[in-house]
């Protein structure tokens, strides 16, 4: 059985072949004219020198950590950690980095190439935008699927481990580098994009009356190369995180099941399967000239809904091989159901298409204020079906699989669901990741004064990709809502292996509660810092960009070009020095509370921050996405059109929406589940080192 294995080198074959073939198909369409070249190779070097700076910043973190594993690890003579762990930790961190990277350097190379693509068609630019957006998707499944099988193969071949639960534990911990890389991703190039976005909008749409990715507005580099760090880069991490997390949490919960090597062997299957499922319905995704907002979603859904109808036939199969169960197959749909409906209904909430959308843009008829209140309004309505879908899986899987019977083969059907959500990760990643590129090629056509056609097809692409980003960030949300769990069933069957007391984890225990309210006040102050440092950084932008129109003669006129390179330097330094509070907090916070409650307090903190922080991030996500829509709604004619009061009033509000949905929001799902790798790394420490034990 654990010869089978070897299918995840296979798969992550067969998906970074897949990357390299669409990379080709890319970079073999001309990048236009040399006035695009000149821009997209500004925005290149921007990335680039950002990227730089941050993976220096981080590196010195990651020393220290490491450094600290090693000491805990070989001081403790591997009884509170494993001494592969460390390494691991370092493995899971450079995967991490080098899903974003690959994704941002094609990326990059992608958004000129999108501007011509559509100058010629809609569909040549969506298929051009799409097949960058594929680079990134299966690189992050590729580069998944081989840290995972490889560290297998060590665990069990390289140091001979034969038990299934002593393999299922350490790999669970091996989760915690990749969650690391993927915060500081996501919040520094999240500070930095919104930075960039938040100044350019306020003072060049605004104060000045420009239009968008005007070459006129000093921003305007720093808020493409902002798309690129945070939306691609950034993101690529984090999914990887998120994909990587549940195929381990699922790993330690099949082996705690009874299932053995079975149990852990069904979930690599099922990554592998949907590599090949979302290959074939990424082939579907094309459209015709002209098409509407709803011809382009149906496009993209096309391709998605097929490679998850895909998924859902070969998962039968591939279950009763591994499993013989068709409870656990169950467990599966109600997964990837799960997801389709979750991406259903955010793009309802979000896209200007819908209803919700369509109101509040009408919100801005009465200015900025409306349209926020209304903003507010719809995101914290939006909450609620997300929740809803995310409680019926966790109950469908629990009881499919078994759990009334076995409580631990209950809680391995709510693992083996979220690997099912994210099981065609290669496919949704892409239709989330094309819309950064779609973005700045949009930008590119407006700064290179392409002709108005090949605008308004790039804008096309661009408000469908405000969708798409939402629907991802939703899948990416409820998945990690179902890892947070299969994390904090594995920590309590850890610490409890270790000890012989039964942990008392009655909401009555007073640990357990005060635990439950130092996680709910996490997600709070982690949004808080997050939104902080959008502001601070964003507000030396206004400043510069105030400055330059008014030190600088003929800059409105065109007689006088900007200092871009001013605005690059400021967002990079505002975005690496805002992100270290925030990413430190994930792991101080757990180390604190198990050192001063104990473990029943770490549970009780994990309950809290998964619980709260699922709410908060599908509130900021949903919100900041349809305040973003609503503003395009208005600029493609409706309630005023561009220039109106209504369309500042849009700006302000989509101005607002920007840190809740690419910084504050999408973090939270990291969040949740660095906070349960942490927990789950440093529960001997914990066990050992705690005052409740103390006293």
């Amino acid at each position: 059985m654990e010869k089978l294995f070897l299918l995840g080198f296979l798969g992550a074959v067969i998906a970074l072949a897949f990357a390299m073939l669409q990379r080709h198909r890319v970079l073999s369409v001309s990048e236009g004219n040399e006035r695009m070249k000149k821009i997209a190779e500004a925005i290149r070097a921007g990335a680039n020198a950002y990227l730089k700076q941050q993976y220096t910043t981080v590196f010195k973190v990651f020393a220290v950590v490491f450094v600290l594993l090693l000491v805990i690890a070989f001081g403790s003579g591997g009884k509170m950690l494993s001494k592969v762990t460390p390494f691991a930790f370092l493995t899971g961190g450079i995967f991490s980095m080098l899903a974003g990277f690959i994704g941002m350097k094609i990326a990059t190379s992608a958004n000129a190439r999108t501007a011509q693509a559509a100058s010629e068609s809609l569909n040549r630019g969506l298929r051009v935008a799409f097949s960058s957006g594929s680079v990134m998707g299966f690189s992050v499944v590729g580069l998944g699927m081989l840290d995972i099988t490889m560290w297998f193969f060590i665990l069990r071949y390289g140091l001979g481990m034969t038990e299934p639960t002593q393999i299922g534990s350490i790999m669970v911990m091996n989760g915690m580098g990749a969650s690391f890389m993927a915060l500081f991703a996501r919040v520094g190039g999240g500070i930095y994009t919104k930075a960039a976005d938040v100044g350019a909008d306020l003072v060049g749409k605004v104060e000045a009356g420009i239009p968008e990715d005007d070459p006129r507005n000093p921003a305007t580099i720093a808020d493409n190369v902002g798309d690129n760090v945070g939306d691609v880069a950034g993101m690529g991490a984090d999914l990887y995180e998120s994909y990587v997390g549940s195929i381990l949490a699922t790993f330690s919960l099949g082996a705690i099941a009874g299932f053995g090597f079975r149990g852990m062997l069904l979930p690599l299957l099922l990554g592998v399967c949907g590599i090949i499922c979302s290959i074939l319905g990424s082939f579907l995704v094309r459209t015709k000239e002209n098409a509407s907002q709803e011809a382009l979603l149906k496009s993209l859904r096309t391709g998605t809904y097929t490679a998850a109808i895909l998924a859902a036939v070969l998962a039968a199969p591939l279950t009763y091989f591994t499993i013989g169960s068709w409870g656990v197959y169950i467990s599966i749909l109600s997964g990837l159901l799960g997801g389709c409906v979750i991406g259903y209904f955010t793009e309802y909430y979000t896209s200007d298409t819908y209803k919700p959308t369509q109101r509040l843009a009408a919100a801005s008829e009465t200015g900025s204020a409306t349209i926020i209140i209304a903003g507010l309004s719809l995101g914290l309505r939006s909450t609620m079906i997300s929740i809803l879908i995310v409680a019926v899986a966790v109950l469908v899987s629990f009881f499919a699989a078994g759990g009334m019977q076995s409580f631990n083969c209950g809680l391995y059907g709510i693992g083996i669901a979220g690997v099912g959500m994210l099981s065609t990760l290669g496919i949704t990643l892409a239709t989330d990741a094309y819309g950064p590129v779609a973005d700045n090629a949009g930008g590119i056509a407006q700064m290179a004064d392409l002709p108005e056609e090949v605008r308004e097809r790039t804008d096309a692409l661009d408000s469908l990709g405000n969708t798409t980003a939402a629907t991802g960030k939703g899948f990416a949300i409820g998945s990690a809502s179902l890892t947070a769990l299969a994390l904090l069933v594995s920590y309590v069957d850890i610490v409890q292996s270790k000890t012989e007391e039964v942990l008392d984890l009655s909401l009555t225990n007073p640990l357990m509660l005060v635990g439950l309210f130092i996680g709910a006040l996490l997600t709070f102050l982690f949004s808080s810092l997050t939104m902080d440092a959008v502001q601070k950084a964003a507000q030396s932008i206004v400043m510069e960009v105030r400055r330059q129109f008014r030190e600088i003669a003929g800059i409105l006129d065109y007689q006088a070009d900007p200092e871009y390179a001013r605005c690059v330097a400021l967002c990079t330094k505002g975005a690496l020095h805002e992100m270290i509070a925030p990413a430190l907090i994930a792991i101080i916070v757990p180390l604190i509370t198990g050192l001063l409650l104990g473990p029943v307090g770490v549970v009780g903190m994990l309950g809290g921050v998964s619980v709260s922080g699922f709410a908060l991030a599908v509130f900021m996500s949903n919100a900041g996405g349809a305040w973003d829509n609503a503003k395009k709604y208005i600029e493609s004619g409706h309630h005023g059109g561009k220039g109106s009061e209504q369309h500042k009033a849009a700006v302000v509000g989509d101005t607002v929406g920007d840190p809740l949905k690419d910084t504050a929001g999408p973090s939270l799902n990291i969040l949740i589940k660095l906070c349960s790798t942490v927990s789950i790394v440093f529960s001997g420490l914990i066990l050992y080192f705690n005052l409740v034990n103390l006293l």
